[in-house]
């Protein structure tokens, strides 16, 4: 592990860059939105290639988050990721309105969430440890809340794992938004991918993308990746789902639930020979295929990215579920203690 500076905010906050590495895998992760900016893994030939599409450098990663529409690349998000309908939710009978960054509604912890906030950091063994603390009513959420999470490397495995502990009752829905190509960042879409999700159930969105509450089974849907399936054979189809969300953008149902550490997906790319299973502790993940990506944006070596030049797996729970009381529930009280872990797991055949 090794740290070197990434430059400084526009108000002269200094930005740190880890560079973590195995035998198998090479990561470089920012103090500023605790994101994933490179990760190197090697082909089926032993070629090493960063597999995650973003920002050049730190000032673009910084005009994108404080954009009016960010991208969020590799970013940690929170207080809650995903969506907050109409910035508002109910806990213990107290109204809660947060800050609004989607039309009327909230998504991932609005505009000063945790994607664009500088974490404190430290080298722990084999990786490096971020916190923060999100002071009570920042963006609206109740509780002084403490976050560390920390990024790790074994052998052919990054290891995300999340704590948090809270002085109020509040919500927290806590993930990481890297945008991956496995064929290398910026070498065209993702649609000859091939997904499998160990998924059987989804929660529909409405035109808003907002669950509408329904769990409904994939079967006989363009959301059906129970096998290993192209992730374009099907993205234009007239499906009313795949319509709404103009692509991928939906929350899947792990088959497996619990708290333990089980598989949620895995994604194969033909040309390279590239693997990455997901594995997690979270009861859902979210598949997205860049929908919004357009090509304004130029990242690395200059590359424009456009419509579906990377995809995301994002572990978490449900989108909206502080008001969807029959989703399992994202509340943290005071003297309990959220955990949770994700591995990124890497091979080539």
């Amino acid at each position: 592990m090794s740290r070197q500076s990434f430059g400084k905010l526009p108000e002269g906050q200094e930005v740190d860059l880890y560079t973590l590495k195995s035998e198998k895998l090479e990561a470089q992760i920012s103090s500023y939105g605790a994101a994933i900016i490179v990760l190197r893994v090697p082909d089926r030939s032993g070629n090493w290639e960063d597999i995650v599409i973003g920002p050049q450098d730190l000032s673009s990663h910084v005009a994108n988050h404080r954009s009016k529409g960010p991208i969020y690349f590799g970013a940690l998000i929170g207080r809650y990721a995903n969506r907050i309908a109409h910035g508002k939710f109910s806990l213990d009978g107290k109204s809660y309105t947060l800050a609004k960054n989607d039309g009327g509604n909230s998504l991932h912890g609005g505009p000063g969430g945790f994607h664009n906030v500088v974490w404190q950091s430290e080298p722990i063994p084999n990786g490096v440890a971020f916190r923060y603390l999100s002071k009570d009513g920042e963006e609206g959420y109740p509780g002084n809340l403490s976050v560390t999470v920390r990024y790790t490397l074994a052998g052919a495995d990054l290891k995300i794992a999340y704590q948090a502990t809270t002085d109020k009752p509040t919500v927290l829905n806590l993930t990481n938004h890297a945008y991956f190509n496995m064929a290398g960042a910026g070498r065209g879409t993702v649609l000859a991918h091939q997904l499998k999700l160990f998924a059987s159930r989804f929660t529909p969105g409405d035109a808003h993308l907002m669950p509408t509450g329904e769990i409904c089974s994939v079967a006989g849907t363009p959301l059906d990746f129970r096998k290993s399936t192209t992730v374009g054979d099907r993205i234009n189809s007239g499906d009313e789902q795949i319509r709404l969300a103009h692509g991928y953008d939906h929350n899947f149902v792990i088959d497996e639930q619990g708290a333990k550490l089980k598989q949620a997906a895995e994604m194969y790319e033909p040309g390279t020979g590239r693997v990455m299973e997901v594995w997690t502790t979270e009861p859902a993940i979210q598949f997205y295929t860049g929908n919004f990506l357009d090509g304004t944006f130029k990242g690395k070596n200059g590359v424009a990215y456009g419509k579906r030049d990377g995809f995301c797996l994002e572990t978490q729970h449900y989108p909206d579920s502080p008001n969807h009381p029959e989703f399992p529930t994202t509340v943290l009280h005071p003297g309990q203690s959220f955990q949770s872990e994700t591995i990124y797991r890497f091979s080539a055949r």
